[in-house]
């Protein structure tokens, strides 16, 4: 009896001496918060850069990070709301709270970095021209292009844009509000070039095959990143996003999303 004494004793002195056990803490993420107690992911995209993310004219939303997207909110216990943004606005709207997340092509930039967040990059690309396929010969270099008489069409807002300002002083830049149309004005003579990433070049000369033709697309101008877009100040949630993504290139769902659209 004295000896059970003892170790009751004992037990209620390490008891009284112990730290209550912490409760769980809050994640910290406004975003993440928010997202739980409403169950919707919101999504920012163009709706214009095929294979990622297209816009039909009837509403229904496609492409890789569409259902990625989707993904990543159904591993958040919620549904994606996609919203619309165009290239000019994309990052003001982050930035605003308008969303929750930016997908489809996002180039990883500097102006982009100073205002937003981005997560680890999920797709390596670069600037390649795209021309009528009898023209391919004439527009391999950036010198080939950057000549009088040569017009160069772009989608305002963008990277495409900056790259082909900075680099083209001498051709003419045709200005074309419509990236979902902007490959038409090559198929119709209104323009000659088309300088974006690689992969849209990619995809459009397959829509249009013998008609448009990608210039060395193993080989672009440039090497940029592509990543998701998510609000500053918000690490616990831009860390959600990074942890679902290496998952998702690790398990084989990129790649299951990318086939029907990549091959």
């Amino acid at each position: 009896m004295r000896l059970l004494t003892v170790l009751l004793l004992a037990v209620l002195a390490a008891g009284c001496g112990a730290a209550p056990a912490p409760s769980a803490p809050p994640s910290g993420s406004p975003a993440l918060e928010r997202i739980a107690a409403t169950q919707v992911l919101r999504v920012c995209s163009t709706g214009d850069y095929r294979p990622l993310t297209h816009l039909a004219a009837d509403g229904t939303w496609s492409g890789i990070d569409v259902d990625m997207a989707r993904d990543l909110a159904a591993e958040l216990g919620a549904r994606a709301e996609l919203v619309r943004t165009t290239w000019a606005t994309l990052l003001d709207d982050v930035v605003a709270g308008r969303c929750d997340i930016a997908v489809g092509g996002v180039s990883v930039t500097p102006d982009r970095a100073a205002r937003a967040a981005f997560t680890e990059s999920y797709l390596r690309d670069g600037k390649t021209p795209i021309v009528r396929c009898p023209d391919v010969a004439r527009y391999g270099t950036v010198g080939d292009i950057d000549r009088p008489g040569v017009r160069v069409v772009v989608n305002p807002g963008g990277t495409n844009e900056r790259f082909a300002r900075q680099t083209f002083t001498r051709a003419t830049i045709v200005d074309h509000p419509e990236n979902t149309t902007i490959f038409d004005e090559i198929v119709a003579g209104r323009a000659d070039v088309m300088v974006t990433d690689a992969i849209e070049t990619r995809w459009q000369a397959a829509q249009h095959p013998g008609v448009l033709c990608s210039v060395h697309p193993d080989a672009p101008f440039t090497d940029s990143e592509k990543a998701y877009l998510t609000p500053a100040g918000d690490p616990g949630f831009t860390g959600r996003v990074n942890d679902w993504l290496r998952t998702a290139r690790a398990d084989g769902t990129w790649d299951r999303l990318a086939r029907p659209w990549l091959g």
